[in-house]
């Protein structure tokens, strides 16, 4: 389980429409500490981000950058950006300039100093949010003013929020037990389709995955170069595996649950 600093978090759940003040910028006494000693889950889509704007492969990016971890609530597997390994610092971070990757940053970087949390109720997914107040943080002291529906859209998360929400789901699911949802072979399979997007396409296109699930020729041109189409096909795919949702068309018959699709195609 990730180890969450909860002293920092205010327990107050805020809406669109709440208020703060802040600003962050070259110069700030507290510049780039938030980007240190802290946990950032990344999501599939940030990692197709920044793996792509470091003209890096999806596994390289994962072994250079981050360590696994699973969910405590699913089992699933997620990726950590591996601070410890840089001195408990963000390898794309510099003491005066700042972010290198500030386009293609995480949804956590994003955010701050507003956190988001997400919960499953019988309508989805619910999505809430909350100040971070860490001891060191001067932003909260700017006069520049927000409301977090203004904040996001000035951080650019909408994309994000709409790319992870199936994720999301995913994560929070719980197998019927209370315990996780899948087996070890189909952690592996979970962990290939969300997060080394070039394995998953070559298991895609260089597999039996064809002739055993009926993929449109319209789709198949869209993911063949298309990170985003082939991360929004992963869902689909996994969906189904999962038995989420009926999300795929079989032409032929697979063996029982879903570690049973890792080494078969």
């Amino acid at each position: 389980m990730v180890d969450l600093n909860m002293k920092v978090v205010e327990p107050r759940k805020l809406t669109p429409e709440s208020r703060f003040k802040f600003r962050c910028y070259p110069g700030i006494s507290c510049f780039t500490e938030c980007c240190g000693k802290t946990t950032i889950i990344l999501t599939p889509y940030d990692i197709l981000r920044l793996k792509n704007r470091l003209n890096m492969k999806a596994k390289d990016f994962l072994a250079q950058y981050t360590r696994m971890e699973l969910h405590d609530k699913s089992g699933l597997p997620m990726m950590i950006m591996d601070m410890p390994r840089f001195d408990h610092h963000c390898p794309f971070v510099k003491p005066v300039t700042g972010c290198t990757v500030y386009k293609d940053r995480p949804a956590t970087c994003r955010y701050y100093p507003i956190g988001q949390g997400s919960l499953i109720t019988e309508e989805g997914l619910e999505e809430f949010y909350f100040y971070v107040r860490e001891p060191h943080c001067r932003g909260y002291e700017e006069q520049d003013e927000w409301t977090v529906a203004t904040w996001r859209a000035d951080q650019g998360v909408d994309k994000y929020d709409e790319m992870n929400r199936d994720w999301k789901l995913m994560m929070l699911r719980r197998a019927e037990n209370g315990g996780p949802v899948t087996d070890e072979r189909g952690n592996k399979l979970f962990a290939m389709v969300m997060y080394d997007l070039d394995q998953f396409r070559n298991f895609v296109f260089k597999s039996r995955f064809l002739t055993i699930f009926n993929v449109d020729d319209d789709v198949q041109e869209r993911i063949w170069d298309d990170d985003e189409e082939l991360l929004k096909f992963g869902y689909k795919y996994l969906k189904s595996v999962l038995k989420i949702e009926d999300t795929m068309e079989i032409k032929q018959p697979l063996g029982p649950g879903p570690g049973a699709t890792t080494m078969t195609f």
